[in-house]
């Protein structure tokens, strides 16, 4: 899947582990990091809503058309589908990272 960044700043932030360790903690980098290679490895945004362990949710209200993907509890990446039909996610094959890392409870 096809991968964009809401800012060039974060990319380079979600490309060096210790910045996003520094960040935010070691443990939430560490967990950024396998989700943005999981996402990487997918073909589309329905491998990413079959992984059981990433919990993968539509959002609502301000955040409606956005999608959450677990990080550590309580925290979530916050991710955009910037093409294809979110109801059908197999079209879905380029997203936007807006958060690696936000708790909206």
């Amino acid at each position: 899947m096809e991968i964009v960044f809401k800012t060039g700043n974060m990319k380079k932030e979600c490309e060096d582990r210790k910045k996003l360790a520094s960040q935010y903690g070691d443990q939430q980098a560490k967990k950024i990091m396998i989700r943005i290679n999981e996402l990487y490895a997918a073909q589309n945004l329905n491998d990413i809503w079959k992984l059981p362990q990433v919990k993968m949710h539509a959002l609502s209200g301000k955040l409606k058309g956005h999608f959450a993907l677990s990080v550590k509890d309580p925290y979530r990446m916050i991710i955009y589908p910037l093409n294809g039909n979110t109801a059908d996610l197999k079209t879905v094959t380029k997203i936007q990272i807006n958060k690696p890392c936000h708790d909206y409870h």
